[in-house]
């Protein structure tokens, strides 16, 4: 037996322009009204929770109906107490008083007062990349609703259903996706143009763009992977990662485990650029620039970083069934890290490789011009080398000299 007279069902009814709603109908409807209205009520008790408050309000009323995804009730802001009065012919219905307003009442009535002078807040949008929960920015809603958030899924063996949680949804602005599409075109496309020198320059220095690194990041992979035979791309996409390292604004270490695949690419690849003339080889001596930088300014935060890269470059030096190419790059990759990676890894292999490198330097071996110029190119990457350890090291003997 229900609590809501059917008696209640039929006024509604009658509210709503169902004049003659049958007395088992409306005794029907009544269990299902009362169910509906502990439902709510019950949410609306946790949301009075929530804000750690004893008095239920018509806020949190409104609150459990958003949460049921049901149109708020409108009309109920009002501090003023509720009036209700005793329906004719029934003992216990009662119904709101809506008071009659006059017209000529509400016209006669004093103006309000004047709202107040136009004045200038300071808030923030965003701090660090994240946006502040506070009144003067809109909501964010990121997350998907519950009937959305997980699907229910049976395992083939066992039958058992399985809640799957889909991907929270990223809200970035409209302003940031324009800046980061327009970015891409530059790179893709005019990476020649003084405007694209202009984007790595707000890429290099601007604040609030760490929403957009995980895009970069991506991008950044994808295109390297897509691009090996465009030089161009591939040099203007380094430049945007050397813009993005620069950028003090941004926390770009939980992106570079996608990152530095892309720049040991652009040092140790085969092939860049699909033309025997492109000069790759500044392409590999910058990208190893960068992931030496890369070391020096996270190997603090990641200890084997500097490991795995160099474990990396090493193997692509001694696999004699590496290209000349890729030699050079890692030459060029070790010789960044410092006079220390070059005592440690390459003057110890020095006498091995360079049995593999004497035959592609000479005439009589290796009638092949292009490969003899790469040849001699990973000699002169060599010598720098050696040259730059050797300096190393003598200014250490000096200065330990002086010290004694």
């Amino acid at each position: 037996m229900s609590i809501v007279p059917k008696e209640t069902i039929e006024v509604i009814a009658q509210s709503v322009g169902i004049p003659s709603l049958g007395a088992d109908v409306a005794a029907a409807l009544a269990p299902d009204v009362e169910y509906r209205l502990r439902e709510i009520m019950q949410e609306s008790i946790k949301c009075m929770r929530h804000a750690k408050r004893t008095v239920l309000t018509a806020d949190d009323v409104d609150s459990a109906l958003s949460l049921r995804n049901v149109e708020p009730v409108y009309g109920f802001a009002s501090g003023d107490p509720l009036r209700f009065k005793r329906a004719v012919g029934h003992k216990d219905l009662f119904y709101l008083d809506d008071r009659e307003v006059d017209f000529k009442e509400i016209i006669e009535a004093p103006l309000p007062k004047a709202p107040l002078d136009t004045a200038v807040v300071a808030h923030w949008l965003a701090i660090e990349g994240v946006q502040p929960a506070i009144p003067e920015n809109p909501p964010i809603d990121a997350i998907i609703p519950p009937a959305e958030n997980k699907r229910s899924e049976h395992g083939k063996d066992d039958g058992l259903a399985v809640d799957v949680k889909l991907p929270v949804k990223h809200v970035l602005s409209r302003e940031l996706q324009m800046y980061f599409d327009k970015i891409a075109e530059l790179t893709m496309s005019r990476s020649d143009t003084p405007l694209f020198k202009e984007a790595l320059v707000s890429l290099a220095k601007d604040s609030g763009l760490h929403p957009l690194v995980p895009y970069f990041s991506y991008f950044i992979a994808d295109e390297v992977t897509r691009s090996l035979g465009d030089l161009p791309v591939l040099f203007a996409l380094m430049r945007v990662v050397r813009s993005l390292l620069h950028n003090p604004h941004i926390h770009i270490e939980p992106y570079l485990h996608q990152l530095m695949p892309s720049m040991i690419t652009c040092i140790v690849a085969k092939r860049l650029g699909h033309r025997l003339s492109d000069n790759h080889w500044e392409l590999r001596d910058f990208s190893a620039n960068l992931v030496a930088l890369v070391c020096r300014r996270f190997g603090h935060v990641y200890h084997n970083l500097q490991n795995r890269l160099t474990k990396t470059l090493i193997h692509a030096f001694l696999d004699p069934a590496k290209s000349l190419t890729q030699h050079y790059g890692a030459v060029q990759g070790i010789s960044a890290l410092g006079p220390s990676a070059i005592r440690l890894l390459l003057l110890p292999n020095l006498v091995t490789y360079m049995q593999l490198l004497e035959p592609e330097l000479q005439l009589e071996k290796q009638k092949n011009e292009m490969k003899r110029k790469e040849a001699w190119r990973v000699y002169g990457a060599l010598l720098v080398s050696s040259e730059l350890s050797f300096n190393s090291f003598y200014y250490i003997l000096v200065e330990q000299l002086k010290a004694s």
